[in-house]
């Protein structure tokens, strides 16, 4: 199977993050979509949150009730191999959209809700970092929509 979008989520701030048919992910991040800690989250290095449907999955089969979007991701993506990631790893996406991953997501209370007990640090980077977010630079503007394409170039 090849690595695909699933779903593209925003809000207008705070989480969950709601699906959309489609969002143009420019500099800054998605069109639609905001923060409300922009200090922690947002800016050029952590335009777009990544996180894997097969993590959520995971998560869901230990009793936690996170859902696509749930946990404040922009792109839920299925079929890429979340170990074989690593910081300065480029995604291109769809036919125009390339990332460029930056850093594991800590994750905060705010997402506490995803997780059975509050247990929002299930996630936390130097416990399972293969097991989190990814924050990601755009490198190059376009519109993403469920279905495109994700390859590693680098």
């Amino acid at each position: 199977m090849s690595a695909r979008v699933l779903q593209i989520n925003v809000s207008p701030g705070g989480v969950p993050k709601r699906a959309v048919a489609s969002a143009f992910v420019g500099r800054g991040g998605l069109e639609g979509d905001a923060v409300n800690h922009p200090k922690i989250h947002g800016g050029p290095e952590r335009a777009v949150c990544l996180f894997s449907l097969d993590l959520v999955q995971a998560l869901q089969a230990e009793g936690h009730p996170v859902f696509p979007g749930s946990t404040g991701e922009n792109l839920t993506v299925a079929g890429l191999d979340w170990s074989a990631l690593a910081p300065d790893a480029v995604l291109a996406v769809g036919g125009a959209v390339r990332l460029q991953l930056t850093t594991r997501v800590e994750p905060c209370r705010t997402i506490a809700d995803s997780f059975a007990d509050g247990g929002f640090k299930r996630i936390q980077p130097k416990r399972v970092p293969d097991e989190t977010r990814w924050y990601a630079r755009v490198l190059a503007e376009g519109t993403v929509r469920p279905g495109d394409e994700i390859r590693v170039e680098s």
